[in-house]
């Protein structure tokens, strides 16, 4: 009986040893954020400085997108702003001929009311100059007013140019093909001297620094997992594998039935829970790249 209690152990003993292969709780492919970048500009290409594999940062400059039309449409509203300057009228100018008269005739209009204290004059002669001095006051506000929508209109006019040169500065610097993100191009779709589109993908860059594990795992295991824990990642390089250090950044809220070309810890589950970990690239993780997980 002791023989074959120890006989059993040592099978047991040697299958669990023969079984010592690593699992994991869950596979998936790596992703990275991947912008496509389109052009913002009608025109021909005066030149794209980028190549496939190529690092490049946010907000410099790679290529130039014809801007001769739009140049010379500023120029345009640049020198009809100006006009509209000259057209501007100096209201105190226009009036002051009118003032002048007013203010004689309230010195006349003084003199008249010292003269007839004096009994030197008739009241005739005051009824006349306060007519006229009414008379020029009504001229000189229906002037004043008349001037002032003048030049509110041309303010106006000009303040629409202005508008339309703003338009064509943005227009100008959406000519200039820049990047949205730091990252590396991994697809290049047009070249120099070719003729674009508003819309038109100039080519892809993806940002390779920050890798995103895509993996699935199945309803029992959701307990094992939260949004900011850190998790190990083994990454596929032949024969070998690679350790990383990773962090759950997203859980899916729904399931889903288990895609093909994912395996999960256990098979016969059919619905599962998608979860993104967050991966630092030291340069060797690419997409596309198989990689296992241990919650």
């Amino acid at each position: 009986m002791k023989i074959k209690i120890l006989t059993i152990l040592s099978i047991l003993f040697i299958v669990s040893c023969g079984n010592g292969k690593e699992t994991f709780d869950a596979s998936g492919v790596f992703e990275a954020t991947e912008v496509i970048v389109s052009s913002e500009a009608n025109g021909k290409i005066l030149s794209l400085n980028i190549h496939e594999g190529q690092d490049i940062g946010i907000g410099n400059e790679y290529g130039l997108i014809d801007t001769l039309q739009l140049y010379l449409k500023r120029q345009q509203l640049l020198y009809g702003i100006e006009a509209m300057g000259g057209k501007s009228i100096d209201v105190n100018t226009q009036i002051a001929a009118l003032e002048e008269q007013i203010r004689k005739l309230r010195i006349e209009k003084q003199r008249v009311e010292t003269l007839l204290q004096k009994n030197a004059a008739n009241t005739k002669q005051l009824d006349d100059i306060n007519s006229n001095i009414a008379v020029l006051e009504m001229q000189l506000k229906a002037q004043k007013s008349s001037f002032e929508k003048g030049n509110k209109s041309i303010s106006s006019e000009e303040a629409s140019l202005r508008a339309q040169v703003l338009q064509i500065n943005d227009q100008l610097n959406k000519c200039r093909i820049t990047s949205p993100i730091n990252g590396t191009v991994i697809m290049k779709y047009s070249e120099k001297g070719e003729i674009t589109a508003i819309g038109r993908p100039l080519f892809k860059v993806a940002d390779m620094d920050n890798m995103i594990l895509r993996a699935y795992i199945t309803s029992s295991q959701l307990t094992q997992v939260k949004i900011g824990q850190e998790v190990k990642i083994f990454a596929d390089y032949g024969e070998k594998r690679k350790e990383y250090k990773g962090k759950v950044s997203w859980i899916s809220s729904k399931a889903e039935f288990t895609p093909k070309s994912v395996y999960v810890k256990d098979d016969r589950d059919n619905l599962v829970y998608a979860v993104k970990v967050s991966v630092k690239n030291d340069g060797y993780l690419k997409i596309g790249m198989f990689a296992d997980v241990n919650l």
